[in-house]
Order: structure tokens, then sequence, then C-alpha cells
């Protein structure tokens, strides 16, 4: 019988993986895909040059340094489910690309490596995680090694998050002992990922005789402890975002990886409804909507291409469909839309709420454009953030200044810096959040475009959109402030300042002009 729509969205759990950098993200990645049947042996990729496509981290400079710098996106089924992984950057350098990420998921994946603990990043994307009220999963990652204290980890995500935790696994055995997890509510062992099928136990004493007998009374004790003491999972404080599931493993070994997905199936929610500007869209409704949240251009170097990443909000996408771009109107057409698996793509021919897809364009999409089947609606909470450093490129071949041109315009569309091109007709100065996002910059305009570039510091440190209620006064500010007003990707506004000081002394002295470091994407102008 054919699957209806409501029943299609249901099946669908879009996810984030976030993470401090080392917690062992990108290995859980690996593994999540591994036994969803999306690749045959995780860690081979590493070593065959002509299987690279299998990881997550396909750029050049991702791969020599061991770090994930964009957003890769993978989907495939598993125990009757659609699931679709975003695998968000680690670094702080990239945080605003993370957090326009997450604006395009459902739950997260809280990755903590067992003897670190909750570390300063982790803190921040669970802050952002807050904002969204996104439900999350908590995978204490590296058990195998030496850890820290089961119970003391619970604690500290309790004190540091204000968030409640309901171990459903506990470890069985520690750092060189460690063998498996216990299922504190079913009564059931797993060890091996080769074991799929959980062991039913009926005596603890069978869990605790794969320990060393100096350590089986201490874990007998250890698990009564957390039975009695730890909160039982409660789905719907998980869904309002109060309290975490917790699961123990290692992803490197193979353990408690088919708990995570496990739970990701029968707790994670199916895609939410969207809040626009006109309403709210239901994820199960009949008419299509979408949302862009990432640009990535040159995936594949031998064609220039550029890959729009849009969430599917309600209805059904289709290959050959024609949609309403609500930022200028107009018709385009969906002919090639895509799913992804790391690098590795195909031909999508029908997308449903909660999925998301790759849309070929050739500069149409922007980061933040919604597309609808012709109602004029725009998505709302895709946000620019100010930038924490200004840097002017030099180019090494002054006769390339407008291939230059067009290659950073490039960049910014597709969110790896931000543009400001400054009213004086003074060289662009482009921002970015941390300095390895500069160093991303370079190394694409060299590979990419054949541009060599350096870096010179700017006389600017600070950069705030600025508005007015009242037009003249604006114009006023805009006019008096000409040397250090620059205009941004959508032609919005800037003010450029030495440094804070600078900053807060203008905003006195102009206390009409707003001056706002967050700045929401376009809204519609159709």
């Amino acid at each position: 019988m054919a699957e209806t729509l409501a029943e299609a969205v249901s099946r669908r759990r879009t996810f984030a993986i976030i993470a401090h950098p080392d917690a062992g993200k990108t290995t859980l990645t690996e593994k999540l895909l591994l036994f969803g049947g999306a690749i045959q042996l995780a860690g081979e990729v590493k070593a065959k040059k002509d299987r690279i496509q299998t990881r997550s981290d396909w750029m050049k400079i991702e791969r020599e340094r061991g770090i994930s710098v964009v957003t890769s996106v993978m989907t495939f089924e598993y125990g009757g489910n659609v699931f679709n992984i975003l695998d968000t950057p680690g670094h702080e350098d990239f945080a605003d690309d993370t957090y326009r990420t997450l604006t395009a998921v459902d739950a997260a994946v809280m990755v903590i490596d067992a003897a670190k603990g909750i570390e300063p990043r982790t803190l921040k994307l669970f802050e952002v995680c807050r904002l969204r009220d996104i439900p999350i999963l908590t995978f204490v990652n590296k058990m195998d090694r030496e850890s820290r204290d089961p119970f003391e980890i619970l604690d500290e995500v309790e004190e540091k998050l204000a968030l409640d935790t309901a171990p459903v696994t506990w470890p069985v055995g520690r750092s060189k002992t460690f063998c498996g997890s216990f299922n504190l509510a079913e009564g059931t062992f797993r060890g091996s990922e080769t074991q799929v099928e959980p062991l039913k136990v009926d005596d603890l004493g069978e869990v605790a005789a794969r320990l060393p007998e100096n350590e089986r009374a201490a874990f007998r004790d250890e698990l009564e402890l957390a039975r009695e003491a730890c909160r039982p999972f409660d789905r719907d404080a998980f869904l309002e975002g109060h309290l975490t599931p917790v699961f123990f493993g290692s992803a490197l070994r193979n353990f408690g990886v088919r708990d995570l997905i496990d739970a990701l199936g029968a707790f994670a929610p199916p895609p939410r409804d969207q809040v626009a500007d006109v309403r709210t869209v239901h994820a199960a409704e009949d008419r299509m909507t979408a949302f862009v949240f990432k640009i990535q251009a040159n995936m594949d170097p031998n064609h220039r291409d550029r890959i729009a990443f849009a969430r599917v909000c309600s209805g059904m996408l289709e290959r050959g469909m024609k949609v309403r771009l609500a930022r200028t109107g107009k018709q385009i057409g969906l002919t090639a839309p895509q799913f992804f698996f790391a690098s590795q793509r195909q031909l999508a021919d029908t997308a449903y709420a909660g999925d998301v897809v790759g849309i070929p364009n050739h500069g149409t999409l922007r980061i933040g454009d919604t597309l609808t089947e012709g109602e004029a609606l725009v998505f709302e909470g895709v946000p620019n953030f100010a930038p924490e450093i200004l840097r002017r490129v030099r180019l090494e071949d002054a006769m390339k200044a407008k291939k230059l041109k067009e290659a950073l315009q490039q960049m910014a569309e597709e969110g790896v810096v931000q543009l400001f091109s400054p009213e004086d007709g003074s060289p662009a100065i482009v921002g970015v959040v941390g300095a390895l996002q500069l160093d991303v910059l370079k190394e694409r305009l060299s590979a990419e475009y054949g541009l060599p570039v350096s870096f010179e510091m700017s006389r600017f440190s600070v950069c705030r959109w600025i508005s007015a209620d009242n037009p003249a006064e604006l114009e006023k500010f805009v006019t008096a402030r000409r040397g250090d007003i620059a205009r941004d990707l959508d032609g919005d506004p800037v003010f450029l300042a030495q440094d804070a000081f600078s900053l807060r002394y203008e905003a006195e002295r102009y206390p009409a002009i707003k001056m706002v470091a967050v700045k929401e994407y376009h809204v519609a102008k159709a």
C-alpha cells in the first residue's frame, strides 16, 4: 500500500551532531552510517583514496588538519526511519555555519569526551540548541580510555547545562575493562556492535561476570545506585528540552552506537512545525515549503558547481517542480534536486518534510531563501552574525582584481566570509568569526580560482548593521561618517568602527541609529 504524506513525514529524523573538537564526532558519524548500511567498512576510507567520498570531511584543508570545517549532510534508512545527519564544524571559528545548520534540524546529539566532560565549545553549542528548543541526546564517548566517573559526568551536565539527565545505558567496566553497556530500563546488555540484539539479563551477576573479579562488586553497587538514584527517561521532558537521555560508549570500538541510533528512531521528534512571517507551517501540509540554510560551491572540483542545501519544511518536493523564490517573487525550476552522502550524491525524485536536499544553481539562491509552491511567506530565524575579525584582501596579481571581486562575492554568498564594500570606494573588507576561516578562504581562492592572496590589517575591528526608524536620520549618519560606512552583500549599511570605544561613542552621539550585531537574513521584497 502506498505511503501517505503524513506517514512519510513521521518517519523522518533530522538531527545534528555537536561536540567540542576531538570529542569523536566524525568517528561517531561514520559509525552511524556504518550501522545504517550506508558504508560497508568504516575506517577503510582513510586508507583508500578512491573511497574518500564516504567520509564526511571532504575538503582538502579538513583532511590535512583532521577537522570538520563545513557542514556535511548524509541521508540513510535504518529500522524503518529515514535519517538525515548534519555533521557540523566542531571548530569555534565556524560558529556561524553551525548556528545556521541548527536552524535546519529537529534534534541534536551532543558528544562528550568521557575524560574531559563539558568543554567550552560544547557549552556554546548547547546554548544555541536551547535558544531553538532543540531536544538533545547525549553520547558520552571514549569510555574505553581513562575516563571520569559516570555519576560525575551526569552531575556536570546537570550543573553546567541546567539540564536534567536520564541515563538510558550504563557502562560495563572502564578503560581497558570496558566491554559494553547495560540498558537500565530494559535490563539488557549489549557488547560489541556485532551483537545486534541485546541480551536479556535476569541476574546482574551475568553482566558483572564479564569484568575482572576485583571490579564486580563495585559495578553491581554502582548499577543499583544508578537504577535507584537516576531519573527515568521521560519523552515529554526530552521533547521540551528539559531532559537529555544519556548513552555511554566508544564510537571507535563500536560500543553504544546502536543503542544511540535505536533511541534516535524511538525518541527523536519527527519534523517540527516551522514559524514563518505570516503563519506557522505544519510539516504534514500538502503544499511544499523549504528554506536554504547553507550554500556550498565547488564540491566537485571538475565542475564549478554551486549547491544550495535546503530543508524541506512541509509537503513533498518533487524533481521538475516549479517553486516560488520568496525574496524575488520569481519562479524557479527544481530540475535536479539531490540527496547527499558526504560528497557523493544521487538525484532526489521526491523529498519530504525533514529531508535535506541539494539544489544546484548559479547564484540564484542565497542563505535564508524561502521556497514555496506559490504562497508568499518567509521562514524566520537564519541569522547573520557580526564578524570578529576584519581584513583587507591583498592580491599578488593586480590584473586579477575583477576575478577576485567575483570570487569574494561567491564566497560571501556561500557564507564562508562576509563581504563589505566601503562607500568611499576603497578595497573590499572581508569579515570572519575566527582566523581559521581566513585559512579556508586563502586555500579555496588559490585552489578553486587560481588567486594567491594574503591578508592585511584593516583600520577597523568592529562592525554593526545600522538602521533608523526615520530614513533621514540614517542618511544623516551615513553622510557624516562616509569613510566608516560599507554595504554588505544585500546592500544593507554597516558601520565600521576602529574599536569598541569608538562604537559606543558614536552610538551615544547618534541615539536615533540602531546598531545591531545580529542581522536576520533577508525578508521578502516581493
